[in-house]
């Protein structure tokens, strides 16, 4: 029990870490495509900036708006954070941690439950602004998630199982991404509004919503919503790495691979623009939905037709 309490918080702090130092690549990379420096001022090439930035929001004043639901405001960034790291326990590594048979079944309860706390902080903050943005956000995610669990679905037709295991053991001679390209392409797509990332970052619509449900947050909270946020990024390229591109942890490709989709991430931020609220809807239930489905049936059909003649 107590190893694997030490892995537990062994694998938070390593998270918590990587997100910081994600957030000093994005800031690197987004530099460098606007023809700018990044930050590089504290420690070398900028190396202590997240850490100073860490320092700066967790020792700031937290401000509660006099009308906000006080219990529920403050809980709400801390419960985002829990969710996004509560995933992490059940990929598949060497020490196998909380990894079991139903894994992928727990990735979408926690999946979900990350939409009830953007709907309360919006809700909690009793203020116009940060419920429009929550409205906007719950909205756009749920959309996605219907996408996003049918290009799980049809990925778990071929390997007849809800361990994220298996997904390794299937992927030793040919990567899933050679047999499901279009399915990884609408995946990323759906990923990107699933973790509220520009170009469809609305739930925090500057022009329109002054940021959005975190909008009252300032110091600690504003931080836990924020870490939540690189958190899912993170998870989401590790996910997609586990499912299409061969998760092997013994690797280190694992992790090189790993950093070039999170990379993705940060290049599409950096390249696209917002889109339109309504045009986002529409791509989900238009485009993306039908196109899921479609799939979905191929792949059935695939998997039937293999364990008829194979």
């Amino acid at each position: 029990m107590i190893i694997f309490m030490l892995e537990m918080l062994l694998l938070i702090v390593g998270v918590l870490v990587g997100i910081a130092f994600l957030t000093l690549m994005e800031r690197k990379v987004l530099g460098y495509i606007q023809i700018r420096k990044g930050p590089n001022k504290v420690g070398f090439l900028g190396l202590l900036q997240p850490f100073s930035d860490a320092i700066k929001l967790f020792t700031k004043e937290i401000i509660n708006p006099f009308l906000s639901n006080n219990l529920i405001f403050l809980i709400v960034p801390f419960l985002n954070l829990l969710f996004s790291l509560l995933v992490w326990l059940i990929m598949p590594y060497l020490s196998m941690l909380v990894s079991f048979n139903l894994g992928i079944l727990f990735f979408i309860c926690l999946l979900s439950l990350s939409v009830y706390s953007v709907m309360l902080a919006g809700w909690s903050s009793q203020s116009n602004y940060s419920l429009l943005g929550a409205i906007r956000g719950v909205a756009q995610v749920i959309s996605y998630e219907v996408s996003l669990f049918l290009i799980l679905l049809s990925i778990l037709f071929l390997i007849s199982s809800l361990n994220f295991m298996k997904f390794v053991d299937y992927q030793q001679l040919m990567w899933f991404i050679v047999l499901c390209l279009p399915l990884m392409v609408v995946w990323l797509i759906t990923g990107l509004a699933e973790t509220n990332r520009s170009p469809f970052d609305f739930a925090e619509g500057e022009s329109e919503l002054v940021s959005g449900f975190n909008v009252e947050y300032s110091g600690g909270g504003f931080a836990f919503i924020f870490l939540a946020e690189y958190s899912s990024i993170l998870l989401m390229s590790m996910v997609s790495v586990i499912i299409f591109v061969g998760g092997n942890f013994i690797s280190w490709l694992f992790f090189l691979k790993l950093l070039v989709l999170s990379g993705f991430w940060l290049w599409v931020r950096g390249t696209l623009p917002r889109l339109r609220y309504d045009k986002l809807m529409y791509l989900c239930w238009l485009s993306i939905l039908p196109l899921t489905l479609n799939l979905l049936m191929f792949y059935f059909g695939m998997k039937l037709f293999l364990n008829l003649f194979y």
